[in-house]
């Protein structure tokens, strides 16, 4: 039998979500698309709940996370600034530790002989 562990995480600033993977998965659709409404499509999320979460972001973080321009002939778009992307950098590292980790503690408590 194999035994699998899950886990999830977060970050917060002052008691509230900063960056969690849903976030995460947002801001990468950013980066991609160089749109908040193409992002939010992209991972299946209203445009309205997305503006929000960058809204929240962007306030609760130290520095910008996203800048945005308004649409008009050429269209709008969104940017991840050098700091977002340091801290999905930072998230998916410290994400990536901690799943490590967890397999690691998994062997050692559950895969050895009593």
């Amino acid at each position: 039998m194999k035994y699998k562990i899950k886990s999830r995480i977060w970050i917060e600033a002052d008691d509230n979500i900063l960056l969690g993977e849903g976030r995460v998965a947002l801001l990468k659709a950013i980066e991609e698309t160089g749109s908040l409404s193409k992002a939010a499509k992209s991972i299946k999320m209203s445009y309205k709940k997305a503006w929000s979460l960058i809204d929240a972001l962007n306030s609760r973080a130290q520095k910008q996370v996203v800048t945005t321009s308004i649409g008009g002939k050429g269209g709008g778009g969104a940017e991840l600034t050098d700091y977002g992307r340091n801290l999905i950098n930072a998230f998916d590292t410290i994400n990536q530790n901690c799943w490590d980790f967890l397999d690691q503690e998994m062997k050692k408590q559950l895969y050895h002989d009593f």
